[in-house]
């Protein structure tokens, strides 16, 4: 939200406006709550957003369907809620992606610090490095040594996503240079990984868990400040010498700029309530998340997500196609 957005948003309503506000809603919802999410599903936005929509409809008693419209490094989605009717209604499933397309997309037809108010954190996993388990590399020093001795392959899921902008922030801090090959999707880059064809993939930490319990890869550090709980014997990245490399790939909930804010704060509310209920908790981890829990408030979050990434966006000249 930008600094004009914020003052506008504390500034006193007159008092009609803030009764119909507060009636709106102390009636909401009164109908189906259309999530969008930007990306196929079965990954960590699609997984996180089914949780949370069956959650708050079992609260409220009313339909939250969850909506997958996949595309343009997910512009599409996120375009289609910043021009939705600001009432409460249509909801958007965003990530770092998002926060990093501020800076990867400049000319976009709408703005994610204009356009959309952000309402909660959800939940997180870390970045995984991973590598063939045949691999003679069997630390984060032993890939940066290998990568300064002869030009790795280091596959992703794609130009600009978490995965690449992982890649390109351990470049940045050992000074090596990964030859990137960028996939569409996390899974081929698995199949490619495991099959030899590229030596490295920074990945999300879901789609390389199966294969690093069932022994196809090998996981050299997570991207978090402590060991997952899935993976207790795998160190973090502080662990491995390179406290710098700390990754969360994020999930959270925005809606359109002008939803009232007695709206956007009862979602808040309710998002806060079920991320704090044991079970829901459970769920989430054993998912291979974790649930988003203290912090600054969403609203900064993003805005220090975008600062960071487009300051090594523009340092390491990344485009996408």
């Amino acid at each position: 939200m930008s600094v004009v957005s914020a003052v506008a948003a504390l500034a006193p309503r007159p008092a009609a406006a803030q009764g119909a506000s507060d009636a709106a809603a102390a009636d909401y919802p009164n109908k189906p709550i259309r999530y969008v999410v930007p990306f196929a599903a079965g990954g960590l936005t699609d997984i996180m957003a089914r949780m949370v929509g069956h959650q708050l409809a079992e609260e409220w008693k009313k339909p939250v369907v969850v909506d997958n419209r996949p595309g343009g490094n997910a512009n599409i989605g996120a375009e289609q809620v910043a021009k939705a009717p600001p009432d409460g209604y249509t909801w958007l499933a965003v990530t770092l992606t998002h926060a990093s397309n501020v800076t990867l997309f400049p000319r976009l037809p709408f703005s994610m610090q204009k356009d959309l108010v952000p309402v909660a954190r959800i939940a997180s996993s870390p970045m995984m490095v991973v590598v063939p388990a045949s691999s003679p590399i069997k630390s984060m020093k032993d890939l940066a040594a290998a990568a300064q001795k002869s030009r790795l392959n280091a596959g992703s899921s794609g130009n600009g996503t978490p995965p690449h902008l992982t890649l390109a922030l351990f470049e940045s801090q050992t000074r090596t240079s990964f030859t990137h090959v960028p996939y569409k999707g996390g899974a081929p880059s698995m199949t490619d990984l495991i099959g030899g064809q590229i030596d490295v993939v920074f990945s999300n930490f879901p789609e390389s868990l199966a294969y690093v319990k069932g022994g196809k890869l090998r996981a050299l550090a997570v991207t978090t400040r402590e060991r997952h709980p899935l993976l207790p014997d795998v160190p973090t990245v502080a662990e491995a010498g390179y406290p710098e490399l700390i990754v969360e790939n994020w999930t959270g909930l925005m809606m359109p700029a002008g939803t009232p804010r007695p709206i956007v704060d009862k979602v808040a509310a309710s998002v806060a309530r079920m991320l704090a209920a044991e079970s829901v908790r459970g769920r989430i981890v054993t998912a291979g998340f974790t649930p988003a829990a203290g912090g600054p408030p969403f609203a900064d979050y993003f805005s220090g997500e975008v600062t960071r990434w487009a300051r090594l966006i523009e340092e390491k000249h990344i485009r996408v196609e």
